[in-house]
């Protein structure tokens, strides 16, 4: 895994999410022969992710190259409750901008016109994202559906979407209510994705999982299936506000279950790891992961995002290094 990732010809249609037909996931009739047998080795598991950083490295030219291409896959993000306009007007700029034009230059990628994948905000602040991304092509996110928690009544959450559509959210990240995958309630956490993808009309929706919040890798495989079969573009890991967010395990468990529908469906669905993937190294191991389980398409922003604020600063500070040969503060590389 030496060579810079390039998009092949052959791979245009999954790399936009379609399917053979050139169309979204519609999701599947409810049959929970899908995944009822399912269970999950944790094991396993855990021997799988402890290689990916130890059996592939990437150094040098193919690690800045791997770094600017995991640059146009961040969701860049700001979900506090001390945001203002202003902020998030700053996060947009940033967005356009996320690497210093004397780092591009020395990349040899001053003319790239590398973008984060998304900007992503709470409702509140959707309209102005929108107004400061203008022309820019890059997609603004809602949370949406009661986030974090998700225990706002169903008809306030589909409610919520709709307004942020209205606005101009080309994303919706929903959180799913728990209670139905530690109950085993399937069924209902279908019913509840369905809905919430209708709502989203044209917009993609992203499910988010909360997987620290569902206990077992075993509920983690199942929620993920069932949210494809619902109609999910993406299937996400946390809202970045559990106890424990975005892990290895975790999402290895989540991108073969997204192998498992491709494989039913001839659909592609997206992977988007949230919480926690704070440094170059870290997301690195992420790019590994979905070119070894996936394959090359899953690094292009279309199949793979990745939530996160803080990382964006560790990657430009990264880049700088590899083209100066000394570390910069933290504060010479700025979110807003």
């Amino acid at each position: 895994m030496s060579e810079s990732p390039s998009m092949p010809l052959s791979v245009i249609a999954l790399h936009r999410g379609l399917g053979a037909h050139g169309e979204r996931n519609p999701g599947v009739p409810f049959d929970a022969g899908w995944f009822d047998s399912l269970r999950v080795n944790a094991s396993a598991v855990e021997r799988r992710t402890a290689t990916l950083a130890t059996r592939r490295t990437v150094k040098k030219d193919a690690q800045a190259a791997w770094l600017l291409k995991a640059i146009t896959c961040i969701d860049l993000t700001t979900l506090n409750g001390d945001d203002t306009e202003g902020r998030v007007r700053r996060l947009c700029a940033k967005a356009r901008h996320p690497v210093r034009d004397d780092i591009l230059e020395a990349l040899g990628m001053a003319s790239a016109g590398i973008t984060t994948g998304a900007v992503c905000v709470y409702h509140r602040f959707v309209a102005a994202a929108v107004d400061a991304l203008e022309g820019s092509g890059i997609p603004v996110a809602a949370v949406s559906t009661g986030f974090p928690a998700g225990l706002t009544p169903h008809e306030l959450k589909l409610k919520e979407i709709e307004a942020s559509v209205a606005d101009g959210a080309a994303e919706i990240d929903i959180v799913v209510t728990r209670e139905h995958v530690l109950t085993g309630n399937w069924r209902a956490l279908y019913d509840e994705v369905r809905d919430f993808r209708a709502a989203c009309g044209p917009a993609h929706l992203k499910a988010i999982l909360a997987t620290g919040d569902i206990r077992t890798l075993s509920n983690v495989a199942r929620a993920s299936m069932v949210c494809m079969m619902a109609g999910a573009d993406f299937i996400k890991t946390s809202t970045g506000k559990e106890g424990v967010n975005a892990t290895l395990d975790v999402s290895l468990v989540m991108v073969r279950m997204i192998r498992e529908y491709l494989a039913r469906t001839g659909f592609a669905i997206g992977f988007k790891p949230a919480g926690g993937v704070s440094s170059a190294k870290s997301v690195l191991s992420y790019q590994i992961l979905m070119k070894e389980e996936l394959g090359r398409e899953w690094l292009e922003p279309a199949l793979f995002r990745i939530g996160a604020s803080s990382l964006l600063a560790d990657i430009e500070r990264q880049l700088e290094h590899h083209v100066s040969g000394r570390y910069s503060a933290f504060h010479r590389h700025p979110l807003a």
